[in-house]
Order: C-alpha cells, then sequence, then structure tokens
C-alpha cells in the first residue's frame, strides 16, 4: 500500500563511457555496447594498463555554468555537475516547482588528486641538481599555485556547485567512502525525505579513476591486463577475469516524496523502497569476507519487506577481481539463493564513487522496461562465484524488484532495495 511518505525516482542524469543522458545510456544498455576503450586524455605509455572507461564526448564548456567554475572544478566535479543538471532537467525540476529550502543534495565522491600540470611549475621550483629541496616549497606553493587550487580537489566541492547553482538550499552533504559513496548518498537523500526535512533531493557519485595520479598512486596490481581485448577485459563473476577496469563517470537521480511527485504532475520512475549499510572488521592479514554484504541485504530485505523469492534480481558490485567477486557472490547467494544477478561494469568499467548511482540506473530503467540487463563478457561460470548471472539476452518475467549493492576493499557494504512503479 503506498504512502505519500513513500520515495519515488522522477529523473536521472548519467555521465558515462556509454552515453550522456538518459536516453543515450539506456540505448547503449539494450544494444550492450562497450565503453572500455584506448586511453587518449594523456599520454600513457609509462603505464602497463592503456585502456578503460573513458568518457570522449563530454564537453565541459557545454555543461558547466557558469562558465568561469571550471577554473575551480576538477574532471570529477565536471562529470557530477554535468549529471546533476541531466538529472534535474529530466524531473523537470527548476525553483518555480519546488520550495529552496526543502530541495537539498547529497553527492559521493572520491579522494580528487591533483592534476599534474598544476604541480609541475612548484615542483620543479623546489628542485635542485636534481634533488627535492624541502625548504623551497613553501615559497614556491605561494608564488606558483593558483590561490583557488584548492577548490578543485575538495570532495564536497560538487554538492556546494550543485546547490548553488540550482538554488538547493536544503540539507547538503557529500559521502567520501570509495565505492560505496554513491549508493550511500541514495541512503541518505532518502533518509532526508522520510524524516520531513526536504521534499526533493538530488542524489548522485562521481569518480575518475582514469586521472594519471591516481593510476599511479593506486598501480596496476588489481587491474585487468588484456590489452589486446580490452572490450572484454572486465568479466565480473566469470572463471577467466583477472582484474578490473577503470573507468570516469557520474550518475545523479531526483527522488521526491510521493505527495510531492504526484503534487506537482511528475512522471514516477521507479520507488526506492529501503536501504541499508553496514560495516565489518578487517582483522591483520585479511581481506573481506563477506559478512558486511550479508547484512545489508539482510537488513534491506527486512527492511523493504522483501522475501528472498520476491527480488527480481541483483544490481552487484561485480569489480571483476578474482577475489572480491568470490566474496560477493557468496554473499549474495547465502542471501539470495539464486535470484538473478546482473553486473554493469562490465559495460563501463569501475567508475569509483560514481558506479554506485550510474549502475543503479540499469535496474531502475530495467524495472521500468520490465528486464533485467544481460552482464556482459560473462561466458565461463566460476564455481567460486556461486550466482545466477544474467548474460545473453535480457531476463523478462521477473518480480519488479531489484537490490542494488555496492562493497568495499575496506569492509563497508551498501544495499539499496528499489521498485518498480
Amino acid at each position: 500500500m503506498s504512502s505519500p511518505r513513500d520515495i519515488v525516482i522522477t529523473g536521472l542524469g548519467v555521465v558515462s563511457p556509454i552515453g550522456i543522458g538518459r536516453q543515450a545510456f539506456w540505448e547503449s544498455v539494450l544494444a550492450n555496447r562497450s565503453g572500455i576503450r584506448p586511453l587518449t586524455s594523456f599520454d600513457t605509455s609509462g603505464l602497463g594498463v592503456r585502456f578503460g572507461g573513458q568518457i570522449t564526448d563530454f564537453d565541459p564548456k557545454l555543461a558547466v555554468r557558469p562558465r568561469k567554475s571550471l577554473k575551480v572544478m576538477s574532471r570529477d566535479i565536471q562529470l557530477g555537475f554535468a549529471a546533476a543538471d541531466l538529472a534535474l532537467t529530466d524531473a523537470g525540476i527548476s525553483v518555480p516547482a519546488v520550495t529552496t529550502e526543502r530541495f537539498g543534495v547529497v553527492f559521493g565522491s572520491d579522494m580528487i588528486y591533483a592534476d599534474i600540470e598544476d604541480l609541475e611549475g612548484t615542483y620543479r621550483r623546489a628542485v635542485i641538481d636534481g634533488r627535492f629541496d624541502y625548504s623551497l616549497w613553501a615559497e614556491a606553493i605561494q608564488q606558483e599555485l593558483h590561490p583557488l587550487w584548492l577548490l578543485k580537489h575538495l570532495p564536497n566541492m560538487t554538492a556546494s556547485h550543485v546547490a548553488i547553482a540550482h538554488e538547493a538550499r536544503g540539507p547538503n552533504n557529500s559521502i567520501v567512502l570509495g565505492d560505496v559513496s554513491g549508493l550511500l548518498a541514495v541512503a541518505e537523500a532518502a533518509s532526508v525525505i522520510r524524516r520531513g526535512w526536504a521534499d526533493v533531493m538530488l542524489a548522485g557519485g562521481t569518480g575518475c579513476r582514469l586521472h594519471p595520479t591516481a593510476m599511479v598512486a593506486r598501480g596496476a596490481a588489481q587491474l585487468s591486463h588484456r590489452g589486446d581485448e580490452f572490450e572484454s577485459a572486465s568479466r565480473p563473476f566469470d572463471r577467466d577475469r583477472d582484474g578490473l577496469v577503470n573507468g570516469e563517470g557520474a550518475g545523479a537521480i531526483v527522488l521526491e516524496s510521493r505527495a510531492h511527485a504526484e503534487g506537482r504532475g511528475a512522471t514516477i520512475l521507479g520507488q526506492v523502497l529501503a536501504t541499508a549499510s553496514r560495516c565489518e572488521p578487517l582483522a591483520r592479514g585479511t581481506g573481506v569476507q563477506g559478512t558486511s554484504l550479508r547484512q545489508a541485504i539482510r537488513g534491506v530485505c527486512r527492511a523493504a519487506g522483501l522475501a528472498p523469492g520476491s527480488v527480481g534480481h541483483v544490481n552487484a558490485h561485480g569489480l571483476s577481481t578474482i577475489e572480491m567477486d568470490r566474496v560477493e557472490a557468496r554473499a549474495i547467494a547465502a542471501e539470495l539463493g539464486d535470484v538473478p544477478v546482473t553486473a554493469p561494469k562490465a559495460a563501463f568499467g569501475h567508475l569509483g564513487a560514481g558506479g554506485g548511482v550510474v549502475e543503479m540506473m540499469v535496474s531502475v530503467l530495467g524495472l521500468a522496461a520490465g528486464i533485467v540487463p544481460p552482464t556482459r563478457n560473462y561466458q565461463t561460470p566460476d564455481p567460486a562465484c556461486p550466482v545466477n548471472v544474467v548474460h545473453g539476452e535480457p531476463l523478462t518475467g521477473r518480480p519488479a524488484t531489484a537490490i542494488a549493492v555496492n562493497l568495499c576493499t575496506t569492509g563497508q557494504a551498501v544495499a539499496v532495495a528499489l521498485a518498480g512503479e
């Protein structure tokens, strides 16, 4: 039975390697297109992995306003701002349609790495005869670095820019917790509406794991090295997977109370039934065991009133690394049995904090269309990953419910239960 306090989805915005905007993104999902390609945005000759989910058709000058704000926006922030703008346009949200004090923003972000070109001059001034002199660094920074440089790299700036541009004067928050950041932003935004603090919330996530500084800092140990067949490199739960594929992108969704959405005549795309997040302690020398994910799934099913058999599908984290896929698959199977699973990362790569919301959109759109989209590149089942992966063709005839999950190597897990309208 519906309630005016139900949380509904009324707008979707996405900037991804397989499409910008809801329609282009969904067309690529239906066509099973890949967004994995050779990297061209910077010189990759010194890297062992030279491919990823790169966005090639994004022009920040057309997506960001005022244009002067670009001076204080990293690529992560630019992508997030554009996705938010698309979501609000999709929902038909503008100041006349919403009370500004009851309109808020929550965004998930990664740590934003500094651009090499911004620091190069400062670094070179502090190098004497081939050795770095720390005593010269402070003076060099003051003279070489732009005074507003730090604003490009603060993870709370995406939510700030979006709120300023759209006069969202209600609750504003930023979540920086790695891969679970985006879905946690959705959870927090839904909670704000349920608490009665806002009528409309924009929730999103943004990440750029293709930043050259980030790629060098993280290294290539967890990456797929299938350079000769990069479109099939990301292979969630497949026996022959060899690592994740980095990507970049952002997603944003507009959440409203049902009463507010119906009151303004909005088109409702789906519902957020419930959310849950958990964390597990990590013993020294051991990795994630999956207890946090099991508890998050169990908690969200309980909160949403879903029995395992009534879950239409799971939208998996599907990182495509050997161990994390095993952990995730076992947790899903333990809680939900043979539920169908789809893993969107195979199409566009690991978007970091942007991944959760972009991946969740695949389920929101799938529920509206009555299908579960397939997972790219899944060919050979892995006995260590006992999940029912949807592959080949879309799956039909399932209940119009889904659970989207994300999981961190540091032990955090989040689950969001969705339903079609």
